[in-house]
């Protein structure tokens, strides 16, 4: 891929939810929500305080995280939907 995200920024992809609920019922793709849990693909080189020095970001490619139901802007890079969102718009890593 050749795409890199500019300063706090993070480039993530979607991972799907769960097929059936708990108790055994499949899951229509219209009545399924859009998860709020990624990967993260990509990771800018982190923001600047307002002296310059620069603030390194506290994702890395490969991590899982949790991202707030509206976070991020949709786009396709070679083929695949992604988002890119501020390093803020995470919420945690998943360990």
């Amino acid at each position: 891929m050749a795409f890199k995200p500019l300063h706090d920024r993070v480039l993530v992809r979607r991972v799907e939810g769960e097929e059936k609920t708990k108790g055994g019922l499949i899951i229509p793709d219209t009545a399924k929500e859009k998860p709020a849990e990624g990967e993260v693909v990509a990771v800018g080189e982190g923001a600047r305080k307002d002296s310059g020095e620069l603030i390194a970001p506290s994702v890395k490619t490969g991590d899982r995280v949790l991202f707030g139901k509206w976070s991020g802007t949709e786009v396709t890079i070679d083929g695949k939907e992604l988002l890119i969102m501020k390093e803020s718009d995470i919420l945690g890593i998943i360990a």
